[in-house]
């Protein structure tokens, strides 16, 4: 690994199932295990999905035009089976209006493939879920 690959962040309990995760940058989170207004784990989750593939198009399509909406709603059934806790099938939807136009239309045409990309290539964090990515825990 190297700087410009490696990705991490810090957690430190602040309180009973209370938690606050800082990145490198200077950036703070905090988050819960639902009891309180913070975002869960889960939630994080698909937040980061959600948000990974929001960044990838609004790259591809804001260029062509400055979208009048941009919308993105994640959600999947929490399940509980033979296979340990999970969530089911994640759903990614997104809501985007441009402007009426030559600049609107071109950004339109767009957006069904920048979204295609960043499920099938692009996003880090919902092609590191739909992979099958190692995770290893430690103590020390």
């Amino acid at each position: 690994m190297t700087t410009e690959t490696l990705r991490s962040i810090t957690l430190t309990r602040t309180g009973p199932c209370e938690y606050e995760a800082s990145n490198g940058r200077g950036g703070r989170l905090t988050l819960s295990s639902g009891e309180t207004p913070h975002f869960t784990p889960v939630e994080l989750l698909l937040t980061a999905m959600a948000g990974c593939s929001a960044v990838d198009v609004d790259l591809l399509t804001a260029r062509l035009a400055e979208p009048t909406r941009f919308d993105v709603a994640a959600e999947a059934e929490k399940v509980r089976d033979e296979h340990g806790n999970h969530l089911g099938e994640v759903a990614i939807t997104f809501t985007v209006r441009f402007p009426d136009g030559a600049e609107g239309d071109a950004a339109r045409t767009r957006l069904p493939d920048a979204v295609a990309r960043s499920r099938d290539r692009l996003c880090t964090v919902s092609r590191t879920v739909q992979l099958p990515t190692p995770v290893s825990y430690a103590t020390t």
